[in-house]
């Protein structure tokens, strides 16, 4: 089902922030405030990227991948102070690995007509580019990133800019992985950390959300009662990366993550954000100290032309699988899927191909799957605090 659109993502809390400005017309001083301090590196091959246009040019066609690292570090390459750690539930600097906990695909047709936004379970079992086998999806950045330390510190190249020049080799691994893997070709890259979604939906005010249940899980803190509430810094953090505990694992998670951000868009744009100059002052700054685009992303360009952007709508999705369970050699449990269906499944969802039949999910499955639809509008739109209505809400 096509909804408004609107900006989603882990990451997406900080384009959301950028765009809100340029869509909703807001004065462009602000704009070139905010992105003229965005951390950039070149991740993109020269080969992917899109030829420069005017902003009175209608938004090409592209592939925006947006992902959510599990890292300690900010977006400068620094190390995060342990008591930052300890709110996130983060453990400590040597945890986490540096994977992508969240993997989105925007599509954005040309001209900026209804977009898509494909999410990859961050446990789907695929090929991993540059040679590194067959493993979880969310540990293609880490690949690329741990080979790449080696080599770095093979040179003598420390501290903070070790980090940044192996962050940069991890989005390459990363972005090629998710290349061939669905067929599509990453025109734009945005990455987001643990501290930057907590300085982001603190910035915000927080975020409104709404459980159909009460949950409990000691691995990610989350701790929440049944029923509409409204969730930031630590708390916000604990809703979107919680999996254990739930039915459907990753595709439930995905579904909150959806859910949280489409949520999350609408503060951003909301009226009462913009025109606070507190609100903005902080949204700018944590903007600015927690989103990494790619260097080549001339983001004013690309938020005039999305003003153009018909209300048709965004169309979530996340790519079938075969079963929640795989078993796999090194990397424990994982999501089986099948990368000739899930680019069949691409193709005709982008109107680019015929489906194939094993495109689709079937079986238990095929249960998951539909139990775990990313929320349309109505299901993300949170229930006002006095209503017992819960059917709108996630797990």
């Amino acid at each position: 089902m096509a909804v408004r659109w609107k900006p989603i993502g882990y990451t997406a809390l900080g384009l959301a922030s950028v765009l809100a400005l340029g869509v909703a017309g807001y004065g462009w001083t602000q704009v070139n405030r905010l992105t003229s301090g965005l951390a950039t590196a070149d991740v993109i091959e020269p080969s992917a990227q899109l030829p420069s246009s005017p902003p009175n040019v209608p938004v090409p066609e592209q592939n925006i991948l947006l992902v959510g690292i599990d890292a300690r570090t900010d977006a400068q390459g620094n190390p995060l102070p342990q008591n930052v750690l300890d709110q996130l539930h983060a453990g400590n600097s040597s945890d986490g690995g540096d994977t992508t906990d969240t993997m989105i695909v925007l599509h954005i047709p040309a001209g900026g007509g209804a977009a898509t936004a494909i999410s990859i379970p961050r446990d789907s079992y695929v090929e991993i580019a540059d040679g590194y086998g067959k493993h979880k999806i969310n540990s293609a950045y880490t690949y690329g990133k741990q080979a790449a330390l080696t080599q770095l510190a093979a040179q003598g190249v420390t501290g903070a800019e070790q980090e940044r020049q192996a962050d940069k080799a991890g989005a390459r691994t990363a972005i090629r992985t998710v290349e061939q893997f669905t067929g599509l070709t990453i025109n734009h890259y945005a990455a987001i950390n643990l501290f930057g979604f907590y300085t982001l939906s603190n910035a915000v005010g927080g975020v409104p959300v709404c459980l159909s249940e009460p949950v409990h899980d000691p691995y990610s803190g989350a701790d929440f009662p049944a029923g509409p509430q409204v969730l930031s810094g630590a708390r916000a953090l604990e809703f979107v990366r919680q999996r254990h505990g739930l039915a459907n694992g990753d595709l439930d998670r995905i579904a909150r993550q959806q859910a949280f951000l489409s949520s999350a868009a609408k503060v951003v744009l909301d009226a009462g954000t913009l025109a606070n100059p507190v609100k903005l002052d902080r949204l700018i700054a944590a903007v600015q100290q927690s989103v990494l685009i790619d260097s080549g992303w001339d983001i004013l360009t690309f938020a005039q032309q999305m003003r153009g952007l018909s209300a048709d709508g965004l169309t979530f999705v996340t790519i079938p699988v075969q079963s929640l369970s795989l078993q796999t050699p090194y990397d424990g449990d994982a999501v089986k899927v099948d990368p000739v269906g899930v680019r069949a499944f691409i193709d005709n969802l982008l109107g680019k191909g015929p489906a194939s039949p094993s495109a689709h999910p079937s079986g238990a499955a095929a249960q998951a799957a539909q139990s775990s639809a990313p929320p349309t509008t109505e299901t993300s739109v949170v229930p006002s605090s006095n209503s017992s209505d819960l059917s709108g809400c996630v797990h």
